[in-house]
């Protein structure tokens, strides 16, 4: 049985991806080891690998789960992390969803279902 999922990002640089991640997207750190770390924000964990390469970042991303989705929005639109075409708005899927992008391009697709 599956229990939980914990994606992986490549950074440039952990430690600043580590901090963008803290002060702009709310995560605490839950391990550092130079090229390799992992943050945490409610239930959702994702790690992060030292990787050189900037268009595996770009073509990468997740999509997170969520609860009170414009509340979030509102807080991410204040840091300045919302992707340039990644704005809230419900989907022909049933979902209202925007995007997000960390430091390094990964996308991170918050999603709240319609009920």
């Amino acid at each position: 049985m599956l229990k939980y999922a914990v994606p992986k990002f490549p950074a440039a640089v952990v430690l600043a991806s580590l901090e963008f991640y803290k002060k702009k997207l709310g995560f605490t750190k839950l391990f550092d080891y130079g090229d390799y770390a992992a943050i945490k924000r409610d239930g959702v964990e994702i790690h992060l690998w030292e990787c050189s390469d900037k268009s595996i970042a770009e073509n990468t991303a997740c999509r997170i789960a969520v609860n009170e989705i414009e509340a979030l929005y509102a807080e991410y639109q204040q840091a300045g992390v919302i992707h340039p075409n990644g704005a809230l708005e419900q989907k022909p899927w049933g979902v209202t969803e925007f995007v997000a992008l960390d430091l390094d391009g990964n996308g991170l697709f918050f999603f709240e279902e319609e009920v």
